[in-house]
């Protein structure tokens, strides 16, 4: 834990303090963030004041006095509920306070506290704030060796997706049958062989109206074999298999022959262009030094697809925050499945993938990973897919 930028944070973002709080293990951000054991359990309610200016003060339970000791700060106690009540009062009386709450779960992600907890807060006589911008800065932001190792995988990943669409060219070339399952089977024992690590989430692969479930998962029993004349949609992601390391994230769609279907190069195009506005648009407020949220982002992107008719079929938000893991804690680009007010910040990594679903027939996503420089330049991390796989 590094204290001292938690406290400039803090005061930054004109709050009084960040209240940590837990029971049972439920806050996994607040552990990694303090730097806490995870794997030990906690039994009774403990809470850990960071105030902008001053020591940190840890409120524990008389059961588990030292479940706080790894950190720095005063010590208090707790035993009955009547005590923990008149605690909080002297812990946050009067101050306004983040903790790991969104007002009306806008932001879900970090929406840990119950509602509750949030009650008894309140009752203590404090002011509740979201965390979701301070969380953003402490788990989402990547430093040089995290953005380094993005760029690793995704030299690893670029490759394997290559093969993969080698692989299945290959085997109509050669009169020989894959199958969906195959390919995926394929793309994991390159993972292993390239030092990569996918966590247990296995790729897509998908042909035709398969992917129109945005989260298809080929099995032996509902694969298909790849024929010509199908559509392709292959969405592949891994980080170093080393601790710290970063995901990268994309996906790319092609069709087993040489003369795709218009409707299927049509709706390829929308997505390439709706995904170059998304990207366009960060660039433009960076360089202008303008804020940059992401349900901005995902609004222009999704402007692209409205426009071109098939607003009702592009069913998800635009894109995600990387990190560690491959759904991170920092900004979504979304203003659809939630309004994300968070901003674009230096440091952070998300992907922006548009897609447009037709159940029953097709579906096209395209998938590129983002990351905003220290210097505040956007940069796309890996090639940009420009037109179909054709194999």
């Amino acid at each position: 834990m590094n204290l001292d930028a938690i406290q400039q944070a803090i005061r930054d973002a004109g709050l009084d303090g960040w209240l940590f709080c837990d029971f049972h293990n439920r806050d996994a951000l607040g552990y990694r963030i303090l730097g806490l054991d995870f794997a030990k359990f906690t039994s009774r309610r403990w809470f850990y004041l960071i105030p902008g200016v001053g020591d940190p003060v840890r409120l524990v339970s008389r059961v588990e006095p030292a479940r706080l000791d790894a950190l720095p700060g005063q010590k208090r106690f707790y035993l009955s509920w009547r005590e923990l009540a008149d605690e909080l009062a002297r812990l946050v009386g009067g101050r306004t306070v983040a903790m790991q709450y969104s007002p009306d779960d806008a932001i879900p992600y970090v929406s840990l506290v119950d509602a509750g907890l949030v009650d008894l807060v309140r009752g203590a006589g404090a002011t509740v704030a979201s965390s979701a911008d301070l969380v953003q800065q402490f788990e989402a932001v990547i430093d040089e060796a995290g953005y380094r190792s993005h760029l690793e995988a995704g030299e690893r990943i670029v490759r394997i997706k290559d093969e993969a669409f080698a692989m299945i060219r290959d085997a109509l070339a050669g009169g020989r049958e894959v199958t969906e399952y195959d390919v995926q089977r394929f793309i994991l024992r390159r993972y292993v062989e390239e030092g990569l690590d996918c966590m247990g989430e296995e790729p897509i692969v998908g042909v035709n109206d398969h992917p129109s479930d945005p989260h298809f998962q080929p099995t032996p029993e509902n694969c298909r074999v790849i024929k010509r004349g199908d559509t392709i949609l292959i969405d592949l992601w891994a980080k170093l298999a080393a601790p710290g390391a970063i995901f990268f994230d994309i996906t790319w769609c092609g069709f087993a022959g040489t003369e795709p279907p218009a409707e299927y190069v049509r709706i390829f195009e929308v997505v390439r262009d709706a995904r170059d506005a998304a990207v366009a648009f960060a660039r433009q407020r960076f360089e202008a030094g303008l804020p940059c949220a992401g349900w901005e982002v995902d609004e222009a992107c999704r402007a692209v697809v409205r426009g071109a008719g098939y607003g009702d079929q592009f069913i998800h938000r635009t894109g995600h925050s990387i990190g560690v893991q491959v759904h991170g804690n920092g900004v979504n680009i979304d203003n659809l499945e939630t309004r994300d007010l968070r901003r674009l910040v230096p440091g952070i990594c998300f992907s922006v993938e548009p897609g447009i679903y037709l159940p029953g027939r097709m579906a096209v996503r395209s998938e590129i990973d983002v990351f905003v420089r220290p210097g505040g330049t956007v940069e796309v991390t890996g090639p940009m897919q420009r037109e179909l796989v054709l194999v």
